[in-house]
């Protein structure tokens, strides 16, 4: 495949990685262990831990997790937020022989359940604030090793914060209550008295089930193999290379971690990216907190900021934010949903850097594509294929299409899954048989190679035979002053098969429905134009603060 679209790249950015550097991830992070020994790894509400002492406690919950009798592949979930436990459970998992099964601690019982039993997971470590989700679970699981963490642990607070994380917690589940539970600490304490044995896990050994948000159907596990995660590590590392090139010699890069790291976006371009690079992650364990957030990064000079539209929005609707010493700031990566152009335009007048918007899915490692670190004007694209990936746009046949047409996203690359956990019917439905992923984004690719994304498939809205994208009704809205988010969905209409309607969380109190009715007047064509607008105080939103539309779709329409 003619690869033009590397024309096009940053002075700098190579057109190949080298991903065969590495045998594993384990591999990647013990050389980390032993290159930055003395570097902080990662920090988290003022405690930090260094690389020797997650190599060291990692170690111990390594073999720890052996002496359990857990055969090599085993699944052991992860259900922690952004606390200084998880990069030592994500590492005692890789170097023990595993398979991680990251897991949204917010998750219900129902969704907690499907996800262990789906992957089969047969240990689990979580914090005391969510364990009353896997006490309610566990008879109907595989479960049989259940370690529980608290926001103590180590951080060398006493007493549990049972409001950090989250502001509602229905109960704290220490681990003496849980059966056959073990306390974190204690399992250090028994891990130092046992020996881990080297695993030395290879290319095609399973390293994560990362599980898909489920926005447009049932959760299914991505089967993200080492490679394919060493693969995305270090095609980010290049793409962001001539940029923290600008880093003074010997200064350690510092990235902002707020998205949830059992996410694979903050997995991979901050926990991972930043080991690969012996760097300091600051975890923000509660990111809607965005005035505690703010506090947090007044301590630190932050290089790398990963945020996704909705966060980059929430902060700069925070005066305190101004306040932030943005002048280490060097990339600022913007993904898990598209970046508005009112939200870009304020991020750079006021931090003097853009956001670079990219594009990529659980299935992927996640990162497909990005624009060039070096723009200076917001381009309403989701950038150019990173180094060794293709891209390309398909009709409904599987045939490519021209420049200039719309046709779902396609993708190949040595980060793209090996399929679906245990569904091949699934995978079959998405992989084509030259090895392209189908992803189901509709976009358009220009003779340059930046792709623009109009909307999801089955976002689309069909209003009299004419195709509406939620993403354009969504990013005219975002330039009114008195609009703070909004989403678009389609509803049932007995005149024109659908309807456009209108979910607006307000800036103004002020504003009104006539007002929003009349600006998009103003601005969109006739059949683009909303039928309904209902204003909301919130909007529900995935883990990492996408906007999900199918939960406002789902709901039984009042209009």
């Amino acid at each position: 495949m003619d690869k033009f679209w590397l024309t096009s790249y940053q002075e700098g950015v190579p057109a190949h990685i080298d991903w065969t550097q590495y045998r594993s991830l384990t591999h990647l992070l013990e050389e980390a262990f032993r290159k930055y020994a003395d570097r902080q790894a990662f920090a988290c509400m003022g405690k930090t831990i260094s690389y020797a002492e997650l190599d060291r406690m990692s170690g111990r919950m390594a073999a720890w997790l052996q002496h359990r009798g857990l055969q090599p592949g085993a699944r052991v979930a992860i259900m922690l937020p952004n606390v200084l436990q998880y990069p030592v459970a994500m590492a005692a998992v890789l170097r023990a022989g595993y398979t991680i099964v990251n897991v949204n601690p917010l998750y219900t019982a129902r969704e907690l359940q499907h996800q262990l039993v789906d992957s089969g997971a047969e240990a689990i470590v979580v914090l005391e604030n969510f364990a009353h989700t896997v006490a309610e679970v566990l008879p109907h699981t595989s479960l049989k090793h259940v370690v529980v963490g608290s926001m103590g642990d180590l951080l060398g607070i006493k007493g549990p914060l049972v409001n950090f994380v989250v502001r509602t917690v229905k109960k704290l589940v220490p681990a003496w209550s849980l059966p056959g539970a073990v306390g974190f600490k204690r399992m250090l304490a028994e891990g130092a008295r046992l020996s881990l044995k080297p695993v030395e896990a290879g290319h095609d050994d399973i390293a994560f089930l990362q599980y898909t948000g489920g926005t447009t159907g049932i959760s299914k596990g991505a089967v993200l193999l080492h490679r394919h995660v060493i693969a995305n590590v270090l095609q980010n590392e290049a793409w962001f290379g001539p940029t923290l090139a600008k880093l003074q010699a010997g200064e350690q890069p510092q990235f902002a971690c707020a998205l949830p790291l059992y996410h694979i976006y903050a997995l991979t371009v901050c926990a991972l990216l930043g080991m690969r690079m012996g760097g300091m992650n600051l975890l923000i364990p509660n990111p809607r907190d965005i005035g505690g957030f703010i506090k947090e990064l007044k301590g630190y000079r932050i290089n790398v900021f990963p945020a996704v539209n909705t966060l980059y929005n929430g902060l700069l609707n925070q005066p305190a934010f101004a306040d932030v010493d943005f002048s280490g700031l060097l990339v600022c990566p913007g993904g898990g949903m598209a970046v508005q152009k009112a939200v870009a335009d304020k991020w750079l007048a006021l931090t003097g850097i853009p956001i670079v918007e990219g594009y990529g899915l659980s299935e992927t490692s996640p990162v497909v594509t990005a624009n060039r670190c070096d723009i200076t004007d917001f381009t309403g694209t989701i950038g150019l294929p990173l180094p060794d990936t293709e891209l390309c746009i398909l009709d409904d046949d599987g045939n490519r299409v021209p420049f200039g047409t719309s046709g779902e996203i396609a993708v190949r690359g040595p980060q793209v899954m090996a399929g679906y956990w245990q569904r091949p019917d699934e995978t079959a439905k998405v992989m084509t048989p030259d090895g392209f992923f189908k992803t189901g984004d509709i976009g358009i690719m220009n003779e340059r190679g930046y792709t623009r994304i109009v909307d999801r498939k089955k976002d689309m809205i069909l209003v009299s035979g004419f195709n509406v994208y939620p993403n354009e009704i969504e990013e005219v809205l975002m330039a009114h002053p008195g609009v703070l988010e909004v989403a678009c969905v389609g509803v049932p209409d007995q005149n024109s098969g659908e309807a456009v309607k209108l979910y607006v969380v307000r800036r103004d109190k002020a504003l009104s429905k006539e007002d929003v009715t009349a600006y998009c007047k103003e601005n969109l064509t006739g059949y683009k134009r909303p039928k309904y607008v209902e204003f909301r105080e919130t909007l529900p939103k995935t883990n990492v603060g996408k906007i999900l539309r199918r939960e406002l779709r789902d709901e039984k329409q009042a209009v």
